[in-house]
């Protein structure tokens, strides 16, 4: 299943993951509209 990961801070959809999990992804990654690394969900 192909998920987008939406970061918390701003909320710009700058990743997309796949996933075997129905479950909520969080990871923390670089953000290029907040210019540091911030938490990003999975959108399910």
């Amino acid at each position: 299943m192909k998920v987008a990961l939406t970061c918390t801070g701003c909320g710009s959809r700058n990743y997309r993951t796949t996933t075997e999990h129905k479950e909520r992804l969080s990871i923390r990654k670089y953000c290029k509209t907040c210019n540091r690394h911030q938490t990003h969900k999975s959108s399910i």
